[in-house]
């Protein structure tokens, strides 16, 4: 398929500097810090960051973008850092999404389009196993006229309904937005309005 937006997204990722740092986000290492290591998908992974740090800390790390400058990006950091990711290039309609696969699915500022949007989530809580971790945490729509980051469109920011309705199928663990403030690099700094969640695969 072909995105409009990946010029975009590779300009973005072939400065020298990484757009939103080299430290996982924080919702994501908070979470990933309660459980027991396995095998993680990271969609929409751009320059690599959470995907290094799940590594680091002994998960099997499968991560995706459509972004070729981001997986390049992804792999010196792997390797900057000594660790191995397996990280593809596809578009988030093209991957598979394996049934009962991973422990852990993890969507950070992965922002989808609307008609997409509740059909790429539900298939990736398809495979995760059961008992399997659906972390996520995307903009909402206070975000808007912010400097901090994200979508400039009220289309591509979430809700709690909009998870709720993408996602009822698993078992909230937790659902709430909140302020925050983000220090992810230079695109995602400062005062900001998001999502988390964090649910269950039955």
């Amino acid at each position: 398929m072909n995105h409009p937006d990946k010029e975009f997204w590779n300009a973005r990722y072939r400065a020298l500097e990484f757009a939103y740092g080299t430290e996982p986000n924080d919702w994501l290492a908070e979470k990933l810090a309660a459980l027991p290591p396995g095998r993680i998908l990271l969609p929409m992974e751009g320059e690599g960051r959470n995907a290094v740090f799940a590594a680091e800390r002994g998960w099997e790390v499968i991560a995706f973008d459509f972004c070729e400058e981001g997986r390049s990006k992804a792999m010196r950091l792997a390797a900057s850092r000594g660790v191995e990711i397996d990280y593809r290039i596809c578009a988030v309609e093209d991957f598979p999404f394996p049934e009962g696969h991973f422990d852990a699915v993890a969507f950070i500022f992965g922002h989808l389009q609307p008609d997409i949007r509740q059909r790429i989530h539900r298939r990736a809580a398809t495979s995760l196993r059961p008992g399997g971790h659906f972390i996520l945490e995307a903009f909402h729509p206070r975000q808007l006229g912010r400097s901090s980051g994200g979508p400039k469109a009220l289309e591509l920011l979430y809700t709690e309904e909009t998870i709720s309705d993408d996602l009822g199928d698993l078992e909230t663990l937790e659902l709430l937005s909140c302020s925050t403030e983000l220090h992810e690099g230079p695109y995602h700094q400062g005062a900001a309005e998001v999502l988390r969640y964090l649910g269950r695969r039955i």
